[in-house]
């Protein structure tokens, strides 16, 4: 049977309201940059990601990495890095630090990553594949909602977790002063007008 991280872990990527959750330990594939992500180098980081995740997803459907496995390709993920706050409006996106990632199921090894690289590069030909780098991470205690619509009208939802926040007594880490937080892109964006987008926002917690 398929699995579907959509059914099988609407707690994480799903939440009906906002809610506090507790990320344990996940892997994934990762590119790293700065500045502005309309950018043509952020996408070709993001066609690199997929080009890695389903090189892998076929390998595991084929049964070359153990028991045959099938699922669907988890969805990118952004960790953002500013200066300014997003719950207090629109950043400098100019200034933006990232990291984008997509999650790889638990079983796959950094051995098996390693392992497609090359074959991937040669296929694709997009040099960023040989940037990407395989991490384990644990996020630990979340603060996070589904916003729906443009990315540009983010600080409003960010706002309203802002405001669960201090009801509840919370408080989102920082790095060096800077504001850390994470969207997990539901929606495709090339299929899904901006006003139906769906994309988790979540801020880590102390």
């Amino acid at each position: 049977m398929k699995y579907e991280w959509r059914k099988a872990e609407k707690h994480v990527y799903l939440p009906k309201k906002i809610d506090v959750q507790t990320i344990p330990n996940y892997k994934f594939i990762c590119l790293s940059g700065n500045g502005n992500p309309n950018s043509d180098l952020f996408g070709q980081q993001i066609s690199a990601l997929y080009a890695l995740s389903y090189a892998l997803r076929m390998k595991l459907k084929k049964g070359e990495l153990g028991e045959p496995f099938e699922y669907t390709v988890y969805p990118l993920e952004g960790v953002w890095t500013s200066e300014k706050d997003p719950g207090d409006g629109p950043v400098n996106k100019d200034e933006l630090i990232y990291q984008i990632m997509i999650r790889q199921p638990d079983r796959l090894t950094k051995e098996d990553f390693l392992a497609v690289v090359e074959p991937t590069f040669q296929k694709k030909q997009n040099p960023h594949i040989k940037e990407a780098t395989f991490i384990e991470y644990e996020e630990g205690p979340v603060v996070q909602t589904i916003h729906l619509g443009s990315y540009d009208e983010e600080p409003a939802t960010f706002a309203k977790i802002h405001e669960f926040m201090e009801k509840n007594s919370l408080t989102h880490a920082t790095t060096m002063g800077n504001y850390i937080h994470r969207e997990i892109y539901l929606s495709d964006p090339r299929k899904v007008i901006p006003a139906k987008q769906k994309t988790l926002l979540r801020y880590k917690l102390k």
